[in-house]
């Protein structure tokens, strides 16, 4: 026979899941807002992007530095938990390293202007920090796959590799000629294993 206390268990584990849930349609939101319309968009915008009140934008994040925290660490999850899937699901590692890029790139739209935003925040370290941890390894993982499966030259350090696309994604500025998904399909090309002879 349950006690008192059991049916009080329920549903507080059914609000933590629709909270988490609530919680990454948000995210989600902010981070599409952010990547069109800059971190200062109104909250209302991004309010409407996931189908909710203000309010609950300010019920889960009271400040918009805690917003932007929580895409910025959003993004980068996101990214990092893509590696193992598309190296699973990929024709090869080096297909699965350019899907991988690519979803790098579209966290480096977002991430510039996250990082402006945070500059003056004493946190940014710890942040940029974790976006290193997080990410180097996924990336190092996909370049000794493609790297053992003979698609690349060996030798590619994960670290050269990011800064590198990241680099070619800010030289966009207001240039609209600038391409920088192409640059980085040259650098990707770079890699490549030339064939035997």
């Amino acid at each position: 026979m349950p006690t008192g206390d059991e049916p009080a268990k329920a549903p507080t584990r059914s609000k933590r899941a629709d909270a988490l849930r609530n919680e990454q349609v948000l995210l989600g939101a902010a981070a599409e807002v952010f990547a069109t319309s800059g971190v200062d968009a109104p909250i209302r915008e991004i309010a409407a992007r996931a189908g909710v009140g203000v309010g609950t934008i300010y019920r889960h994040f009271p400040t918009r530095a805690d917003l932007v925290v929580a895409v910025y660490r959003h993004q980068v999850e996101a990214c990092a938990e893509a590696g193992l899937t598309l190296l699973a699901a990929a024709d090869s590692p080096f297909a699965a390293l350019r899907q991988w890029v690519d979803l790098f790139v579209d966290f480096l739209a977002t991430k510039h202007g996250l990082a402006n935003a945070l500059q003056s925040d004493s946190g940014f370290d710890a942040l940029h920090s974790y976006f290193l941890d997080r990410l180097v390894p996924v990336c190092s993982q996909l370049l000794d796959a493609a790297a053992e499966a003979g698609e690349i030259r060996p030798g590619t350090q994960a670290y050269e590799l990011m800064r590198g696309v990241g680099n070619l994604c800010i030289g966009r500025g207001s240039d609209p000629r600038y391409d920088p998904r192409r640059l980085v399909d040259l650098l990707l090309q770079g890699l490549r294993q030339p064939p035997s002879p």
